[in-house]
């Protein structure tokens, strides 16, 4: 079963998975409400997404189907997504999408229909060493995938098969120009599919009937600097967009939903170098005895970084950087490496 987005990534997945000689069916998810966005928006899953993957699909000779999962990305994608905001911490929906339905609504289904693998157009690797899946980063850097997969299972990466791992993006491309795939050129999706427009505060007044009360902006002694706009408009590390003017650079270093403050600091303030992580997930299926060194990177885009990782007896994990690293964010992911080897991952947990 072949997860095509509409995208120029999942179609290529599909025309190798189908060279590569496996019988091969096409399929989107229909995830969420709305209407179409433009040309120009770079989302996925809206509809011209959909005939865009049903072209390739019928270019391919594939069937190719739209399954309705709205419901299921309802419940575990989005109300998560409010509920973290409400919260006072910054989720990550990709990470979501790809462990609730990707990797778990989309495998059932597979298994319902008799299919053996479940295809993505991710840029990471899957191999079988001493006995064990290991997933590892894409050859190609500047696309690797690997960060937002760190919660697949073991069963789930035997049973997973990521064509592009080994390609760079310029190949993708080339080789979708020269099959005259309608999608060649289009462009990345770069904007949360629910929230085509970016406004995530405006989203959730929208989602959930609320208006988000006003507060105030304070220093870390608790000195009163301004009033903020309610507390969904900020996440850690943020510097644009606070409304006020102090005569210094001043950034987002705490949301405290308790008394719906904001805390304001310098930049220097923002730096860290331990971080509990909540539902972790190791992907060989067992956690080490004791500490472990690897690399770490607290966003995707983060540079990884040396740290230690130590698994607790609650079954979280304790993380410390070797150098401190800036804006350590509750409710985003911390993911950690053994070279190109993705070890786990697991949320960063408010302290």
């Amino acid at each position: 079963m072949i997860a095509m987005s509409g995208g120029v990534d999942s179609s290529l997945a599909a025309k190798l998975t189908i060279d590569a000689g496996f019988d091969c069916i096409g399929c989107t998810m229909k995830l969420y409400d709305g209407e179409d966005t433009s040309s120009g928006s770079h989302t996925c899953c809206s509809l011209s997404d959909v005939e865009d993957a049903r072209s390739v699909a019928f270019k391919l000779g594939i069937p190719y189907y739209v399954f309705n999962f709205k419901d299921d990305f309802n419940d575990k994608v989005i109300k998560h997504f409010i509920e973290s905001y409400e919260a006072g911490i910054t989720p990550n929906p990709c990470i979501d999408c790809n462990r609730y339905m990707k990797f778990d609504k989309l495998f059932e289904r597979a298994k319902v229909l008799g299919c053996d693998y479940v295809v993505t157009g991710h840029y990471a690797r899957i191999e079988k060493i001493d006995g064990r899946f290991v997933l590892k980063k894409a050859l190609d850097a500047s696309k690797d995938q690997s960060y937002v997969l760190y919660s697949m299972t073991q069963y789930q990466l035997e049973h997973a098969m990521f064509p592009l791992g080994g390609l760079k993006k310029t190949e993708v491309r080339k080789i979708a120009e020269e099959n005259s795939f309608v999608n060649a050129s289009k462009p990345d999706s770069q904007d949360i599919c629910f929230v085509p427009d970016g406004d995530y505060a405006s989203f959730l007044e929208r989602a959930t009937g609320k208006e988000y009360p006003e507060g105030d902006f304070v220093d870390e002694e608790g000195n009163v600097l301004g009033r903020h706009k309610g507390l969904i408009h900020y996440t850690v590390g943020q510097r644009k967009g606070l409304g006020i003017a102090l005569g210094v650079p001043m950034f987002v270093k705490k949301i405290n939903t308790e008394d719906n403050t904001v805390v304001l600091s310098s930049d220097k303030a923002l730096y860290g170098k331990e971080l509990c992580l909540k539902g972790f997930n190791w992907i060989s299926g067992t956690a080490p005895d004791g500490p472990l060194r690897c690399t770490a990177k607290i966003r995707y885009k983060h540079e990884e970084k040396p740290a230690t990782a130590t698994p607790l007896a609650d079954g979280m994990v304790k993380l410390e950087f070797d150098e401190p690293v800036r804006a350590i964010t509750p409710g985003q992911a911390a993911v950690i490496y053994d070279s190109d080897i993705v070890l786990g991952g697991g949320t960063i947990a408010k302290e």
